[in-house]
């Protein structure tokens, strides 16, 4: 037999499958026991499987290196996947649905009458040093004041089972077709499981996505004209932005098929003359999506296009000045943000974060380091960090300086010990570190995906779990044990 449960060890760690050693949690019984019955045979026709499945439907992200250029790879998927029961993900559904519900209400609070900065909830000076606060965006009213229509925010559990918040993606979240590209790819490989089990579905989101981005459009019609801009087929989400626009029937546009008129109207260039264009779900990031009023030099974007979306001539999403939320160190004030504007205490919670820009707590940061992960706070992708117990002596003082030469610019946390689950390694089952980002859509209602993408560090000790430092990923099982 390939797999023997009774080798898995869980030792202290929270296991997403497994509750000890050869013991599966009731939600993966099925699955388990259909593992143990696989022999190395039988595992390598269904590595394989998913492997041409992936390469058939072109599953692919674009990393960059130093010598070669940008290099197209195909997505490393692994086939055991991660199971939350239903119940479980109900409340998980809650507390996403009350966070991004508060956020959109700061972001909007932030670019009019900045009520919570007046109040001394939210500090002046941490607002005047933002990065993504952008003053071409104050006064500026969104349609339903929703800001960030598509939220992608980062879930960890811990040692102890708990799940936690760990930053919010509000600027240009990604990942979503990987999410429902792994589904397909399962379907394909384990369709007897969707028949054993009741796996909440994923597939409606580019539907869910659709309605969406038609409930923002400045014209009352019936089928608003929608689409997807791009930066173009060298971005590293390329795959992603033309799999949505595929998926939901719209355009995919780079910013010379756009031009603004003279009364602020946002044209398509098509083979039968300008079309007008209701809704654009934006792929590029704010400083570059209008040369006139951010980047001048930037050929991604679109001139005029602020002018536009100012007029109410055109719905963005996400809306431009969305990131202001995005900042890590803003996430330190999510808790209080939430009870300010909805007087509820958060259902989720962050996880500990110190605020370099307060010297108690940065002078704690400073003497723990090696204990800590230090962020900057407007990196992602899991550049820029600091995770101190696997740094060595000299990078924990560099950041030492860093911290000492821009406070504002960093936040510092403990290290979690997140939970595994297990992940084939050359036809065993091993513990890996995972984490889960799932998607949040705003207009008149608020929608979660049933999962999300589930990301899994694939080196060994490893919590880097970005594609692109060598992560990897799992489909994500919701599953209604009730039914």
């Amino acid at each position: 037999m390939a797999i023997r449960w009774g080798n898995y060890k869980v030792s202290n760690l929270y296991d997403e499958l497994m509750r000890a050693s050869g013991k599966p949690r009731v939600a993966a019984e099925t699955i388990c026991s259909y593992l143990r019955g696989l022999n190395d045979k039988d595992l390598e026709e269904y590595k394989a499987a998913a492997e041409s499945a992936i390469h058939v439907m072109g599953i692919s992200f674009r990393v960059y290196h130093e010598d070669e250029g940008s290099i197209d790879r195909a997505w490393p998927f692994d086939i055991i996947p991660r199971i939350i029961d239903k119940r479980e993900w109900l409340e998980i559904e809650a507390g996403l649905k009350q966070r991004v519900k508060a956020l959109n209400m700061f972001i909007d609070d932030l670019y009019n009458d900045q009520k919570i900065v007046k109040d001394g909830i939210f500090p002046a000076d941490l607002l005047e040093k933002s990065k993504n606060f952008l003053p071409q965006c104050k006064g500026v009213k969104p349609p339903l004041g929703i800001w960030a229509h598509i939220c992608g925010s980062d879930l960890v559990r811990d040692n102890k089972g708990k799940v936690y918040v760990l930053e919010d993606n509000l600027r240009v979240p990604s990942g979503v077709s990987y999410m429902l590209e792994n589904r397909q790819v399962m379907k394909r490989v384990f369709p007897e499981m969707f028949e054993q089990y009741n796996i909440l579905p994923v597939d409606d989101y580019p539907s869910h996505l659709y309605d969406t981005l038609c409930e923002l459009s400045p014209r009352d019609i019936e089928q608003p004209e929608i689409v997807v801009l791009t930066p173009g087929i060298f971005n590293s989400a390329y795959f992603e932005h033309a799999y949505l626009a595929q998926q939901m029937g719209a355009e995919l546009v780079e910013g010379r098929d756009l031009f603004v008129d003279e009364e602020d109207v946002v044209y398509m260039r098509t083979i039968e003359g300008p079309a007008r264009v209701d809704v654009i779900y934006r792929r590029i990031d704010d400083h570059f999506i209008d040369p006139e009023a951010f980047n001048p030099e930037s050929m991604l974007g679109v001139p005029g296009l602020m002018r536009a979306w100012k007029a109410g001539n055109v719905a963005l999403a996400n809306a431009p000045g969305s990131g202001v939320a995005d900042d890590k160190v803003v996430y330190a004030f999510v808790p209080d943000i939430i009870r300010y504007y909805l007087n509820e205490e958060p259902i989720i919670s962050n996880v500990p974060t110190y605020k370099c820009i307060n010297k108690d707590e940065r002078d704690y940061v400073l003497e723990n380091i090696q204990n800590m992960v230090v962020k900057p706070a407007n990196e992602s992708g899991g550049y820029g960090m600091l995770i101190g117990p696997h740094s060595t002596k000299a990078e924990c003082e560099k950041f030492k300086r860093l911290i000492r030469r821009d406070p504002r610019n960093y936040v510092a946390q403990p290290m979690l010990i997140l939970s595994t689950a297990p992940t084939l390694i050359d036809n065993k089952a091993e513990p890996r570190h995972l984490d889960l980002r799932p998607f949040v859509l705003s207009a008149k209602d608020i929608q979660v995906t049933t999962g999300g993408l589930t990301r899994v560090a694939l080196r060994k000790g490893s919590i880097v779990v970005n594609s692109s430092q060598g992560g990897g990923s799992k489909d994500t099982w919701i599953v209604d044990m009730e039914s």
